[in-house]
């Protein structure tokens, strides 16, 4: 024990180490609560950027949301300037090529998709058979001409004949005034006793040979004219013939003249089946002609139609060609919905009825339809009418601007 406690009065540092642990304890502040007074200065300053932030993000709001309304209201006002739809597509008046005539075709000389003109040659139906009956129709007219001609110079020899027959009467009347006056004067010379009874009876007999040959003479006459008359009727009988052979002709010529098929008007050629060789009846479509006057059939909904009218202008979209713009102009609106022109047309008075919004046909003409590409039939198209001439503020501050 004395060892020990030399060995602790020895040692210094042992014998000052608690003194400086209680020391430095009641000097020196604890760790803990350091820590607490710098985690309370984060805060504070943290909640002073939130609350900065949020008067930020509340005018930023503010902001936003007004420009959305200020560009929804210029939108709202800008498209009331306007109708558009959706239900659109290009129509055209597009009809059947067919030979009139039956035939094979000799030559199709268009192909397909082919642009033509009025007057171009699409189809040649083979001639020949067509070619020969031209020429018997020709014969018939001849014919019947001819036949005219010859009742003519009958009628003129009958005419010769009248006064041949008239002539012949002159002389059997002037004959029997001649046998009158004998018979009268040999009857007188009878009674004198100056004349016989034979020479008296001579003479009569000659007044009454006299008084036939007139009769025959006029009746001559009469059938002179008659005859005339007969072929009179004849020449009408011809100059019926040659009318009719001469519509035959006429039909023979256009029979010739239908073997050409030709385009009525301009436009482009679609469906062509026609082939050289094929057998082609008449009346049986060959092809296609789609014209080039092409509109637009548009389908608006009826409550858009308030302030469509006639002229409006027209901004169109072809789906197709969706980089050009082609103008237009409201041509017409249908009296009607699309369908109450439809094959079968809705019966509302009978069952249950639904009220559905209508569509109404509007047709929109193409002020500059584009030439250097194909527009057809059954093309959807995007128009857009401007039913409000005044410029909407969205207009006013681009040109401001």
């Amino acid at each position: 024990m004395g060892a020990a406690t030399d060995a602790m009065v020895l040692d210094p540092a042992a014998a000052t180490a608690p003194i400086a642990f209680l020391k430095r304890d009641v000097t020196s502040p604890a760790p803990q609560e350091a820590d607490a007074d710098h985690g309370e200065g984060r805060k504070d300053a943290a909640s002073g950027s939130r609350a900065r932030r949020s008067v930020v993000r509340a005018i930023a709001g503010v902001l936003l949301s007004t420009a959305a309304a200020g560009a929804g209201y210029l939108y709202w006002d800008h498209s009331r300037h306007f109708e558009t739809t959706d239900d659109a597509f290009i129509a055209a008046r597009q009809f059947s090529i067919a030979p009139k005539v039956t035939g094979y075709l000799a030559a199709v000389p268009v192909g397909d998709n082919q642009h033509v003109v009025a007057g171009d040659v699409l189809a040649r139906v083979d001639d020949r058979d067509y070619r020969v009956a031209l020429t018997q129709a020709q014969a018939q007219v001849a014919g019947a001409r001819a036949s005219i001609e010859n009742i003519d110079a009958q009628i003129k020899v009958q005419d010769a004949q009248i006064v041949s027959a008239e002539a012949q009467l002159d002389q059997a009347q002037a004959g029997l005034v001649f046998a009158q006056q004998q018979a009268t004067r040999y009857q007188d010379l009878m009674k004198t006793g100056s004349g016989t009874v034979q020479n008296a009876q001579q003479y009569d007999s000659q007044l009454r040979q006299q008084q036939a040959t007139v009769t025959s003479a006029q009746a001559a006459l009469e059938v002179a004219k008659r005859q005339v008359e007969s072929l009179k009727a004849q020449r009408a009988s011809a100059v019926a013939n040659l009318a009719q052979s001469q519509a035959q002709l006429d039909q023979a010529e256009l029979n010739l003249s239908y073997t050409t098929v030709k385009a009525a008007q301009a436009g482009r050629v679609a469906n062509l089946t026609g082939a050289v060789g094929q057998y082609a009846q008449a009346g049986t479509a060959i092809a296609t002609l789609v014209p080039d006057e092409v509109w637009v059939t548009a389908n608006f909904k009826e409550w858009q139609l308030n302030e469509m009218r006639p002229g409006q202008p027209v901004a169109l979209a072809i789906d197709a060609y969706p980089g050009r713009k082609i103008h237009g102009s409201v041509a017409s609106i249908q009296p009607g919905s699309g369908t109450a022109f439809s094959l079968l047309p809705a019966q509302n008075a009978t069952g249950n009825y639904v009220k559905i919004v209508q569509r109404v046909p509007v047709k929109i003409v193409l002020d500059n339809p584009p030439s250097d590409v194909a527009i057809g039939p059954g093309m959807s198209v995007v128009p857009t009418v401007r039913v409000n001439p005044t410029p909407s503020l969205y207009e006013r501050l681009r040109s401001w601007l």
